[in-house]
Parts: C-alpha cells; structure tokens; sequence
C-alpha cells in the first residue's frame, strides 16, 4: 500500500527540511516553530482548561463540560526532545471532548538537557500527586493513560510501574525499541521518520550506555506486560516504529491483557496530532471511546 495522498504531500513537504541529526539542527528554534504551529491550529472550546503544578510538574487540566468522573493521563511524544503541552494543546482538547473525561497533559522535563530516567520521574512524580490530590482536584475516579510516540513510551512505562492503578492504556505508535532492529525500520516509505532520526532521539534520550537495557526505557524488555490494564495499540503502515508497537500489543495478548490493535493503512509517524488528514480525528475519537469503555469496568 502506497502512501495516501494527503499524507504524500505532507511528506513532499517535509523531504527539504534539514534532518535533526544534522550537527547544524537547531533544536530550540524547533522547538518554538513547533508551538507557532500549533497555535495556529487551537482545539475546541471546553469548560475549563488551567495550568497546575502537579507534585512540581508543570501540568494542563482540560475538563469538558459535563465531564465523567476520573482523568485521562496525557503524555506527549516528540521523541523525549520536542513538544510540549502547548504544542499538544489543541490534541488534548480534542481528545478531552471526545472522551468526556477531563485530560491531565504532563509537561516532563525534556532531552537532552534533561535525559533518562528525568522524564520517567516527572511521569511517576503526577501518579503521586494524583494519588494525594486528586480528590481535591476534582480528578478522583477512573484514571487512564494516553500517549503517543515517546508519550506513549512513557505512558506504558507509568502502567507496568503502577500495576492497577490505572482503568486503560491508549497509545498512539509508540516509541519502544532503541534498539531500531524491527523490519519495519528497512522498510523503503518511512514518511520522512528515518531510522537514523529514531536513533538519534534514544541517543538524546540515554543518560548513558545501560540505560537503553533498563525496562523504564525500553518498555518491551518488561517481564510485566501480562500486569497491563486493557490497552489499545494505533501504528501507522508507513512508520518505523509500527512493528515493535504491533509486537508489544502480541505480546500483551500473549500475556492475557485485553487488547485492541489496528494498524492506519497508509499513513505516517505523527499523523494523530494533524487534524487536516482524514485518519486523525478518528484515530482520536475510537481512542477515547476505548477508554470511555473502560469507565464503567
């Protein structure tokens, strides 16, 4: 299957741009085009939406109107390196929507001034809090976890570190593998997410050598996939990562997990998070009614 039209142009886009392993690659000036972007497509209006520090993290709270009891853990990729909750501003209003369920957005601290095991701390550091306050936040209820990419990386992460504590797992092509050996990555239509741009990010990532062999990093290393709440598994046809998602949601079905697994046929890495392609919004909306499911279980 060839790329899909829309997401060929995206990628046509893109080819010029300089790749981030350059040794010229500015990652601050990304990182602020990335947040211009992004504003300029904002999401939904909700009934509220504040900023919150959540056990000394930087959080966003987006509660819509009439939302169910609970929270939905939200945790953003960009490869440990970019994004943050304003880039994923518009996405966490989307999905807080479609859901019904308030979206907590963690703002971790970021590679590679800050590398492994920062961010895994951040993530365990809003458990905590939500343990302690979330009653007072009016976060008490069902908990879920949501992430995409590296955010899904670490949101499965969170789940086999806090067995039971949470309702569901959603996750959107993540990213598990340093090692960058499944077939997948050979594979001639990568749309624009190189092998060599995915090593780089676990490069980033790694605050040194044995840590790209420590399950809090490498999640498919786990002994404790069969301790996962139900999951849902999104990879796209034309993405590097979409073997070793498609591997972890066998192996969680292997291990007796409740799972849910499709692959977007002819779509891209980061395709979720463009509402202007036509799997998106979809994507976004079977994923919140998976863990709209699970409320009541």
């Amino acid at each position: 299957m060839a790329l899909y039209p829309q997401v060929r142009a995206d990628v046509e886009r893109a080819a010029a741009a300089m790749p981030i392993y350059d040794p010229e690659f500015d990652i601050a000036a990304s990182r602020s085009e990335a947040r211009r972007l992004a504003a300029a497509t904002p999401g939904p209006e909700l009934d509220g939406v504040r900023d919150l520090d959540a056990g000394g993290v930087p959080c966003r709270l987006y509660r819509p109107a009439g939302a169910l009891p609970g929270v939905i853990v939200h945790l953003h990729g960009g490869g440990f390196v970019f994004h943050d909750v304003e880039v994923h501003d518009a996405p966490c209003r989307r999905l807080a929507d479609a859901a019904g369920i308030a979206v907590l957005s963690v703002d971790y601290r970021l590679a590679p001034e800050h590398r492994f095991p920062a961010a895994v701390e951040d993530v365990d550091a809003v458990v905590a809090w939500l343990d302690e306050h979330a009653a007072e936040a009016a976060l008490d209820g069902p908990a879920y976890l949501h992430g995409d990419s590296a955010g899904g990386n670490l949101a499965l992460g969170a789940a086999l570190r806090h067995p039971g504590r949470f309702r569901a797992l959603g996750l959107i092509y993540p990213f598990l593998d340093p090692t960058c050996s499944f077939p997948s990555y050979a594979e001639p239509e990568h749309g624009g997410f190189e092998p060599a741009a995915a090593a780089w990010y676990w490069q980033q990532y790694a605050g040194r050598p044995g840590d790209l062999e420590d399950p809090d990093l490498a999640p498919l290393l786990s002994t404790e996939i069969g301790s996962l709440p139900p999951t849902m598994v999104v990879t796209a046809e034309h993405d590097p990562l979409r073997d070793e998602g498609e591997e972890l949601a066998r192996r969680a079905a292997e291990a007796g997990v409740e799972v849910v697994a499709s692959r977007q046929l002819g779509q891209v890495h980061g395709f979720w998070r463009s509402p202007d392609l036509d799997a998106a919004e979809p994507v976004l909306r079977q994923v919140a009614a998976f863990l709209r499911l699970h409320h009541g279980t």
